[in-house]
């Protein structure tokens, strides 16, 4: 079993290759985390929002990085973090050439 997280929030910026160099060693620690198996980074410069598209093993693993992430976003003063949990359907995914195990 698989679990999707989903996390979106308004981001002022940095976007693109600015955004690549300013959270590189972020993105290098997320791959620390328990259960994560692999993130997609999101943004959009023209509606100012940014998140990401987290796969991880297990739900209380999912739950319990976005707690520790929103706790994170909250200390950079970004209080609007919108996140939701799926469980993965991996067959239909993989019919659709969905990155999953």
């Amino acid at each position: 079993m698989a679990y999707i997280l989903q996390v979106d929030f308004h981001h002022a910026g940095p976007f693109g290759a600015e955004m690549e160099a300013a959270f590189s060693d972020l993105a290098r620690s997320i791959n620390e985390e328990k259960g994560l198996i692999w993130k997609i980074w999101t943004e959009n410069a023209e509606t100012h929002e940014a998140g990401g598209i987290y796969l991880f093993e297990a739900i209380e693993d999912a739950k319990n990085y976005l707690t520790k992430h929103t706790k994170r976003l909250n200390g950079f003063g970004i209080t609007d973090v919108r996140g939701k949990i799926f469980q993965a359907n991996e067959g239909l995914s993989r019919i659709n050439h969905g990155p999953i195990k």
